[in-house]
């Protein structure tokens, strides 16, 4: 009796290959650490949480930080914050970035990140671009969405400060503070 040999190739394309999964934040567990990181007067997040997660679905990581920014046509912004991933692991992060567009004033916020599809932490250090309106006179809440790859961050900022306009430019992630925003 002659024993056939499966060709490797054919055995192996019918094997299923396990796709890449991320634990993963809930909404009510997202809320609550939203709610408690910019405390009490931003009745808006909440609302802006539930459109991410309507548009999204659940985020893989986030970070909490805080930004400063200056327009006159020409923007600039830094931020650090901390990582965390729904595994548990979290570290600093910095973040900065030029703007241009019909964009002026000066605003410092507290930001929220929440970030989709995010494989590993070095995967973050990079330029991530977007678009972003900005209608800011003492205080606002707002979120934009930028994306590199399969990765989606949606940064939710809540500002004080004055700053109007619409303007194109980038965040780029990065392990230490930099100055300089290219």
């Amino acid at each position: 009796m002659m024993k056939q040999l499966i060709p490797l190739f054919l055995l192996l394309g019918s094997l299923s290959w396990p796709t890449q999964a991320f634990d993963t934040y809930q909404q009510d567990e997202i809320v609550g650490k939203v709610e408690s990181f910019f405390g009490n007067g931003a009745e808006n997040i909440g609302d802006a949480v539930q459109k991410v997660f309507k548009e999204h679905g659940e985020p893989n990581a986030y970070i909490a930080g805080e930004e400063v920014g200056a327009a006159l046509g020409v923007g600039l912004r830094y931020g650090r914050g901390k990582l965390n991933f729904a595994s548990g692991y979290e570290r600093p992060v910095f973040w900065q970035g030029p703007s241009i567009g019909i964009d002026l004033g000066v605003n410092v916020a507290k930001v929220f990140v929440l970030i989709y599809n995010l494989p590993s932490e070095e995967v973050l250090f990079q330029r991530f671009p977007g678009v972003e309106g900005s209608l800011y006179f003492v205080g606002g809440v707002g979120v934009n969405y930028l994306q590199s790859g399969d990765i989606v961050i949606a940064p939710i900022r809540f500002g004080a400060g004055w700053r109007q306009g619409i303007s194109a430019g980038y965040m780029d992630f990065t392990e230490r503070a930099h100055y300089n925003p290219f």
